[in-house]
């Protein structure tokens, strides 16, 4: 199975797909180049929009009040759409006051209104971020740690297993997630070898299985429940980033890349680096969470 791109989005690093349905479109920014991306199926158009920072994720509140963004100074703030005109609201929160050399990179909310937010070193050098779980209520718990580059995080569609990656180690570990949000049992879900790149993004599908974007490994990989390989969707380029289902029935899997890094631009020959794909698996995804009391 392969992928095509239906937007040539030139994001240096594009990053954190999430569908929106009461916007019928699909969601991104490009966190090296400042940008907030906009993907809308309906008409096949792409809209972009600079940020004064970097936003390092997005996830739609459950009061309808547009987003919640995680910026790269690790601060929480809100974030609006009035048509196309964009406003960034007031600091909700800062995580990690005490490692400015640390930015955000993945989130998630899940059923229960609650944001799962990762942090790493913004060098990729040290194992300084960790994992959060910010409350509907605003309550911050640091709940794991010893991450260089935390990538995911996804849950099982019975929300009692969450997914969490350490990219450079090349590790997707899993939780027991309980009902009032505390983790246990952590433990090795999947492990990448060299030819493979480095696990990024990922999300779970309805039917439990685990789609895991590649860095440095052109293709998405979808994972049975038990960590053992189901399928592969190509791509034709190297730096895929992260994934997520949408459209109308949820049965659409688009998919994230980058065409620049921190040192490196996209390898030659790519001329859709930073390009956002899609795909049709032949399997729904799960209902996006919002951050907020449901």
């Amino acid at each position: 199975m392969d992928a095509h791109c239906v937007w040539e989005a030139n994001a240096q690093l594009g990053e954190g797909p999430v569908w929106s349905p009461s916007r019928d479109a699909l969601f991104a920014v490009d966190i090296r180049g400042s940008r907030l991306l906009r993907y809308t199926p309906a008409d096949g158009t792409g809209r972009d929009w600079p940020l004064e920072e970097a936003a390092c994720w997005l996830v739609e509140r459950a009061d309808g009040g547009g987003f919640v963004a995680g910026l790269r100074s690790r601060r929480l703030v809100g974030l609006t759409l009035d048509g196309d005109r964009l406003s960034v609201g007031p600091e909700l929160m800062r995580l990690e006051e005490d490692a400015p050399g640390n930015r955000l990179n993945d989130a998630m909310a899940d059923a229960a209104g609650r944001l799962w937010v990762g942090s790493m070193d913004d060098a990729e050098q040290d194992a300084s971020g960790a994992l959060y779980r910010v409350g509907p209520d605003g309550s911050v718990a640091r709940v794991d740690e010893g991450y260089t580059v935390s990538n995911g995080p996804a849950l099982s569609p019975d929300g009692r297993t969450l997914y969490h990656t350490d990219s450079p180690s090349r590790t997707i570990h899993a939780f027991a997630l309980a009902a009032d949000g505390a983790l246990s049992g952590k433990r090795v879900h999947i492990r990448f070898g060299e030819d493979d790149g480095y696990p990024d993004g990922m999300t779970c599908d309805a039917e439990g299985h685990l789609w895991v974007a590649h860095w440095s490994g052109g293709r998405v990989s979808r994972f049975r429940p038990d960590g053992t390989l189901d399928r592969v969707v190509r791509l034709p380029v190297s730096n895929v980033t992260s994934c997520a289902f949408g459209g109308p029935a949820l049965d659409r899997l688009f998919i994230t890349a980058a065409a620049a890094t921190t040192t490196h631009d996209a390898p030659a020959g790519e001329p859709l680096a930073g390009g956002l794909f899609v795909c049709t698996p032949g399997v729904a995804g799960l209902p996006p969470g919002r951050f907020g009391a449901p």
